[in-house]
């Protein structure tokens, strides 16, 4: 069984919350609280696996319960699937690895897919403990997705669809296939963020992904640069050009 806490600050959305997880066979209601500190104790004392929170609420929002739960000594943060209906703190809710960021009024059908995040990576736990390291947990040391709005929606973009990254001024442009988008970010930040066995910094303002790598080519004056697979060339600066030789050519 998963053990479930709710909050909410509004008694109906709670009691609606409640008569769709019925539906949900492991799932447990531990406890229903109206408010943060509400939360905060009743976290501490039942230990939940999975927090239903949302986001308004008085004195201290969702992500400032996250950052006081976060603090305890020695506790495990349970898992957290956001209910809201404001759509525009969605990107914020995945960079504190929320496993699912539904909007009200949402489906048992959307509800139903966010239990199954929470299924699959308590599986993908167990594994790990259990002695398999190759296990790819979305939220862990490495993004397995990016999530982002673009256009007035929200994007979950797989890091596997991802072609190249490149700076522009204070943004990154993401290539997926036919498709870019404009993120506010650094490109020291994507880089921490992404699998180096998979993305390698080539240049100051470029990161490839080695899976569309074509090849490297070199010029009689000893510049390289590397071909993706759709044609697209990128210069390798000369502080980097061992890195990926190291990794092609092994």
């Amino acid at each position: 069984m998963i053990r479930t806490v709710l909050t909410d600050d509004e008694v109906l959305a709670r009691q609606k919350l409640r008569q769709l997880l019925r539906e949900e066979r492991d799932i447990e209601i531990v406890g229903e609280c109206a408010t943060a500190s509400e939360t905060i104790q009743v976290v501490s004392e039942v230990t939940p696996e999975l927090l239903f929170l949302d986001i308004r609420m008085p004195a201290m929002d969702g992500f400032d319960l996250i950052d006081a739960l976060s603090t305890r000594h020695n506790a495990t943060l349970p898992q957290v699937i956001f209910t809201t209906a404001c759509d525009r703190y969605a990107v914020r809710a995945f960079e504190v690895h929320a496993i699912d960021y539904l909007l009200k009024p949402f489906t048992q059908d959307r509800l139903r897919s966010a239990v199954q995040r929470v299924r699959e990576r308590s599986v993908n736990f167990n594994l790990i403990a259990g002695g398999v390291d190759d296990v790819d947990v979305s939220g862990g040391r490495h993004a397995t997705r990016i999530v982002f709005k673009s256009r007035g929606r929200i994007l979950f973009l797989p890091v596997t669809d991802i072609r190249w990254i490149s700076a522009e001024e204070n943004y990154v442009r993401i290539c997926a296939g036919g498709e870019s988008h404009f993120l506010r970010d650094t490109m020291g930040h994507m880089e921490t963020r992404l699998d180096p066995q998979m993305f390698l910094r080539v240049h100051r303002s470029f990161i490839v992904n080695l899976d569309y790598v074509k090849e490297v080519q070199s010029d009689t004056e000893g510049e390289s640069k590397v071909v993706m697979v759709d044609g697209e060339k990128i210069a390798i600066s000369r502080s980097y050009r061992a890195r990926i030789q190291k990794l092609l050519y092994r």
